[in-house]
């Protein structure tokens, strides 16, 4: 076998087109001669619910210029005009982003991202970066439950059934996961729901744009089952049909009006669609060196992927396993749990010439191992992890494999969590069907505006949609509606958001009111804020 075989993939962006931001911009929606009028809806006490979306989260994080930002928000400007009240926002304290908890740093919230174009010997290409500077944004600090009510009430992370829970904001939670920390910041008490919060402050009119988590969250973790979809079916606070049914006949009890969206496709945005199936390339292999990456593939081929494609050939599964060409790109090598398992097969096959423990070893590592196709879906936080090591927490043996089996989708299959299977696509698709099925169905029984987020975002994603002199599109960093993060939209794409429910509420209510120019929004931050 290879002796110390080391592989990286360079995280990086070549610095490309870039959406144009020189363009002079026109209203989405230029005065039709007519005055701005509410129509039957009534804006004055407006309140928002949902998750990130609703929040202004974006870049990865929660911070201020993007609360400013939030679609809610812009909404909210909107209606000023025709009456609308103030709509108050939950600012966190800086834009760093971030979460301080009893003034620790938690690294798994924040800080932001930014793209780093600066270009040196020690940096030689554009790369997605987090910025300096520490978090202010403490969760435990009272003064900011105490300044509301808020009137944007989106909670990062939230899924349907979390609007319910009257101890999603109750701090003592924090420790087993039945609290938000982003809740816990603004409720006014550990035992009041996101619903009941929303509902205190007796809302005229309301949006709700909530159950991308209810999938997202499988997803982004490559469907392992450490975050389930939720049922489609059941009682509130357990099954998505049942838990919006409920929502929404508490939202509308007083007579409110409102705009609800339903939910677009994992698949149509650059989390799922930037990393490449097949990124290893000879060049790529040999750090650079086409010469020393061939060479490495020759010895791949009759060290590893020959022996392994002529055991799999006998137990008729040889098309899991290509040889690796040194003149095309080649697929990562990853482990599909909906394959037969030939562990028992394959230990049996290289016992021989590897003795029983070694080939044990080799059975258990690619008893489901393939290449990857087409039709995977490589997460965008993947790209960091290819040709690294394998660790005991993260190899699925519980030991970290030496090598040359020691580099992640080369030698060593990516596990479950960094790649999502044509099984798992499926059923997160039947998943949001019935989400929006359900979504839909409450929507035209109450009479609520209906924003099909899903058709959008699959227009965005095949071609784009032109608008305002911009052509709004998903690909990662430079198609103008998606953020750093690959999930969460861009100021722009927020506000194209915006305008959308506008779209739908004046079809709904007779409102007349505007959208606002994407020009006057842009596609990213800069470092400094």
């Amino acid at each position: 076998m290879i002796k110390n075989f080391k592989w990286l993939l360079l995280v990086s962006l070549t610095f490309m087109a870039c959406n144009s931001d020189d363009e002079v911009a026109e209203a989405i929606n230029s005065s039709d001669g007519l005055p701005l009028t509410s129509g039957s809806a009534n804006f004055t006490k407006y309140v928002a619910l949902g998750n990130s979306l609703t929040s202004g989260f974006s870049d990865g994080a929660l911070f201020i210029k993007g609360q400013e930002g939030a679609y809610t928000n812009v909404l909210a400007q909107q209606f000023k005009l025709v009456g609308g009240g103030e709509f108050k926002i939950p600012y966190t304290s800086d834009n760093v982003g971030g979460l301080l908890f009893g003034g620790q740093v938690n690294p798994a919230f924040g800080p932001r991202l930014y793209l780093n174009t600066t270009v040196s010997a020690s940096h030689p290409s554009s790369t997605v970066d987090p910025v300096s500077g520490a978090s202010t944004t403490e969760v435990l600090n009272p003064a900011v439950a105490a300044a509301g009510p808020y009137n944007n009430t989106g909670v990062p992370g939230a899924k349907s059934f979390h609007l319910l829970s009257p101890t999603y904001g109750a701090a003592a939670g924090l420790a087993n996961g039945t609290a938000n920390p982003y809740y816990v910041r603004f409720a006014p008490n550990g035992t009041t729901s996101v619903l009941a919060y929303a509902m205190s402050q007796s809302p005229t009119f309301f949006s709700l744009w909530i159950g991308n988590n209810d999938v997202l969250g499988y997803a982004t973790t490559g469907g392992d089952g450490t975050n389930p979809i939720t049922p489609a079916s059941g009682a509130p606070g357990v099954g998505f049909d049942g838990t919006y049914g409920a929502l929404i006949t508490t939202l509308t009890s007083a007579g409110a009006k409102g705009v609800v969206a339903n939910i677009p496709y994992v698949t149509s945005i650059p989390f799922f669609k930037t990393v490449p199936y097949n990124p290893l390339t000879a060049a790529a292999i040999g750090k650079g060196n086409a010469a020393q990456g061939t060479a490495l593939i020759t010895a791949l081929n009759a060290q590893l992927y020959g022996p392994l494609k002529q055991a799999l050939t006998v137990f008729g599964a040889g098309s899991r396993i290509n040889l690796l060409s040194a003149t095309a790109a080649n697929p990562l090598l990853i482990k599909d749990e909906s394959l037969p398992n030939l562990s028992a097969q394959l230990t049996a096959a290289f016992t021989p010439s590897l003795g029983a423990q070694t080939a044990a070893f080799y059975g258990a590592i690619f008893g489901q191992a393939r290449q990857a196709t087409a039709t995977d879906l490589i997460l965008l936080t993947t790209q960091s992890a290819i040709g690294t090591a394998p660790t005991a927490a993260n190899s699925g043996l519980g030991i970290a494999p030496p090598a040359p089996l020691n580099n992640f989708g080369i030698t060593y299959p990516l596990q479950d969590k960094y790649v999502l299977i044509p099984t798992e696509i499926t059923e997160l698709k039947i998943a949001t069907d019935a989400f929006n099925a359900t979504i839909k169905s409450i929507a035209d029984s109450k009479g609520l505006a209906f924003v099909d987020a899903n058709a959008i975002m699959k227009q965005i994603d095949e071609g784009g949609i032109s608008v305002d002199g911009y052509v709004m599109k998903s690909t990662f960093v430079f198609g103008g509606t998606f953020s750093l993060d690959g999930i969460h939209p861009t100021p722009r794409g927020y506000a194209f958001i915006a305008n959308k429910f506008i779209e739908a509420i004046n079809a709904k209510y007779g409102s007349n009111l505007k959208g606002v120019s994407l020009g006057n929004y842009p596609i990213s931050f800069p470092k400094s804020l």
